[in-house]
């Protein structure tokens, strides 16, 4: 339950602004001013900004919001230079690039704040840098003995980057508003075709029917995933991402489109046929019944897990994953405070403020692209008016916020932050033009204009007005008030185009809103440590800390106090732990425990092993990689092991062994054999972001300028029973 001081911050900042001169937050009172040139100045308590007369303008009652849009222009002039640089490449030299940098403490091009920020808007305003942007994120392939191609590059990150992170496919968001140059688009075609069939071969685990990697953009692994991954992340890399899995529908959806147009029948529909099994596979595995939302992610073994995001929710909606019902029943179930909508829920206790405990800006702005899809007016004004709060407060369109203050820095000892905090930001500057454009204006991708405006923020945009008006580089927009305005939406009555120049008369209607859900309780439990198993004839004993809840194999099974017992029936037993907090939230899982392996198969290449029964099995390598560190870097170990059986087609599996600080176990796969089938084991080489040429330019660490690498310090073959089933079939 809200307390009585939190009850009236939600009162405040949900009833209807009147921002017109400034705002009041927190007891910091933010001015705003003009002159006759249409210069800006922005003040509050501990400084000011001012912003010059822009070449775009709004014109509405609220000279704050008209202000924003004007500094969210100058943010992005600052933002558009002639070279980035960043230390770990071309040791911090700069490197010619007609494009958008990533912010003021990222002066450098990433592939996934580029492509949100350009698929947020700024395709529109500068076109010729977004496309010179993302063609910086291409690259060929540099090993000769490699397969040849065009591949969107996955940029250092978790265990050496992909196939750990696999969502660099939000090139393609990106991408798609910029297709009118032909050479440009020709690129991105072969870029897709090249970059999906590596996804498919690397990261698709067909048992699943999902890709396996991390959540996009939540890249600080123990901040959202369980905390005992900030030194072991093969977990993440066997895991399965609601919003990596939504961004590769996008993109085989993408790709059966282009083909299409290519005249290419036969691919466009091998495109469509994967994007609708993805898309089924996406709504029967991440569907969380009892939540009414899409878990954030799953475990390797299909592991539910008690974690939602914002961002792979409102991809969902957008990107056509969700549909109907399910749509705005995800959306209205997720979380709000006063101050915004966090990018993930349940928060961490144990966590420093970043992607924990924060509101992000360009997020909030697909969370409104949602709310527009499902014709949720709370939401709507609830994501504008904390876009717009946000930049005001601190006179640059930041990176993020913390969740409860809406503040640039929170002191709190080590947990304090955001620990990282950039002003312009560009995908923050992106959702204040997104705010404008289609939050306010109802401009859609497609140009047509299709206001859905909260009757609620009429006070602060229209004031005594009766109309506003947006002027773009190539059109203008405006609105016009209905005489009556009884509802809780405005949308479009008349659209009159003359020329460049477009008229919308609204009207207003009633549709069936839902309240924002502020009854959240904000934190999770933590999770309890791994259970111990001990084999007792034909069961398992098992020993944990305190009262959890026990998963085996994926599935739910019983609950213990301390110790319990579960049947053990010749195959592989995982059984990791969970606890519950007296609001009713489970913890993210403990390390797992597993029962029931074979001991190592070693000595040298190929191995042999007799398989003692029918059925499937589970292979993974232990293994070491200590070619980075665990946060960064281009050096993930990926291999294809080929498993050849007597009497069967040879099986191949990606296996990956991602950086480590000790020996550890590899990325699983599975295999069938007969009973009595010897089976031979070949590890070969397979692809890793070192073998892209653009790497030549990594210069903060090992595989990049020094030559590519692409491998780790291998030992056992490990190999498990499952039995005659799949662990496919473990949906939660």
């Amino acid at each position: 339950m809200l307390s009585i001081v939190a009850a009236a911050m939600l009162a405040s900042a949900t009833a209807a602004p009147a921002w017109h001169d400034g705002l009041d937050w927190h007891g910091v009172h933010v001015a705003i001013s003009h002159d006759a040139q249409q210069r800006y100045t922005l003040a509050w308590p501990y400084g000011q900004r001012e912003v010059a007369a822009q070449p775009l303008r709004t014109e509405t009652a609220s000279l704050l919001f008209d202000g924003l849009f004007a500094m969210a222009q100058d943010d992005l002039a600052q933002d558009s230079v002639d070279a980035i640089r960043d230390g770990a490449f071309d040791h911090g030299q700069p490197i010619p690039c007609h494009c958008f940098v990533t912010g003021l403490k990222w002066p450098y091009v990433w592939t996934r704040d580029l492509s949100y920020a350009i698929d947020l808007g700024l395709w529109r305003f500068d076109a010729a840098r977004a496309r010179n942007g993302l063609a910086f994120k291409l690259s060929g392939v540099r090993v000769p003995s490699a397969p040849q191609g065009s591949y969107v590059m996955q940029d250092t990150g978790s265990g050496g980057s992909w196939p750990i992170s696999t969502d660099r496919v939000v090139w393609f968001l990106g991408a798609r508003h910029l297709l009118d140059d032909r050479a440009f688009a020709a690129d991105v075609y072969a870029a897709l075709r090249d970059t999906l069939a590596q996804d498919r071969q690397y990261a698709f685990d067909p048992a699943f029917g999902l890709y396996r990697g991390e959540t996009s953009f939540m890249d600080w692994r123990e901040q959202s995933y369980p905390a005992w991954t900030f030194d072991e992340v093969t977990f993440i890399g066997q895991s399965f991402a609601l919003s990596t899995n939504v961004l590769h529908y996008q993109a085989l959806a993408m790709a059966a489109q282009l083909a299409g147009q290519h005249g290419d029948g036969k691919a466009a529909a091998d495109y469509r046929s994967k994007a609708a099994a993805l898309k089924a596979a996406i709504n029967a595995r991440f569907w969380r019944a009892d939540r009414g939302m899409y878990m954030s992610f799953l475990g390797g073994d299909g592991t539910p897990n008690d974690s939602y995001d914002l961002l792979g929710i409102a991809l969902a909606i957008t990107g056509g994953v969700a549909d109907g019902a399910r749509a705005a029943e995800a959306l209205a179930n997720y979380p709000t405070w006063p101050a915004g909508s966090p990018v993930m829920w349940p928060e961490r206790k144990d966590q420093p403020i970043y992607h924990n405990r924060a509101i992000w800006p360009f997020v909030s702005a697909y969370a409104l692209r949602a709310a527009r899809e499902v014709e949720q007016p709370a939401r709507i004004a609830h994501e504008i008016t904390s876009v717009m709060r946000g930049a005001a407060l601190y006179g640059s369109n930041m990176e993020n916020y913390e969740l409860l203050t809406q503040g640039q820095h929170v002191d709190e000892g080590r947990l304090s932050g955001p620990v990282v905090n950039s002003p312009r930001q560009l995908w923050s500057v992106a959702a204040y033009f997104a705010v404008v454009t289609e939050g306010v204006f109802g401009l859609n991708e497609n140009g047509t204009v299709q206001p859905k405006l909260p009757t609620s923020l009429l006070p602060m945009l229209f004031g005594d007005r009766t109309a506003i008006s947006l002027t773009l580089p190539d059109r203008s927009i405006t609105l016009e008030l209905p005489k009556q305005r009884q509802g809780n939406l405005l949308v479009a009555d008349r659209v009159t185009t003359r020329g460049t120049a477009t008229t919308v008369t609204l009207k207003a209607i009633t549709v069936k809103d839902v309240p924002l859900r502020t009854d959240a309780p904000l934190f999770a439990a933590e999770a309890p440590p791994a259970p111990v198993l001990a084999a007792d004839g034909d069961h398992w004993k098992v020993r944990a800390d305190g009262k959890v809840q026990l998963y085996v194999n994926g599935r739910r099974a019983q609950a213990i106090d301390g110790s319990g017992t579960l049947p053990r029936q010749g195959t592989l037993a995982c059984v990791s732990a969970t606890r519950m907090s007296a609001d009713g939230l489970e913890s993210l899982h403990s390390p797992a425990t597993c029962g029931g392996e074979f001991a190592p198969v070693t000595g040298a290449w190929p191995r042999t092993w007799t398989a003692p029964a029918d059925g499937r099995y589970r292979v993974s390598l232990d293994y070491a990689n200590e070619h980075g560190p665990i946060n960064t870097g281009i050096t993930a170990a990926v291999k294809m092991l080929a498993v050849a059986c007597d009497g069967g087609a040879e099986q191949r599996l990606p296996i990956v062994m991602p950086h480590s600080v000790r020996q550890q176990r590899s990325t699983w796969g599975e295999f069938a054999a007969r009973a009595g089938a010897h089976c031979r084991f070949a590890l070969e080489d397979g692809f890793n972001m070192s073998y892209l040429g653009h790497f030549a330019h990594y210069t903060g660490g090992v595989g990049g300028s020094n030559g590519p690498l692409n491998a780790a310090d291998v030992g056992g073959l490990v190999i498990a029973p499952l039995g005659a089933g799949t662990t496919g079939d473990s949906a939660p």
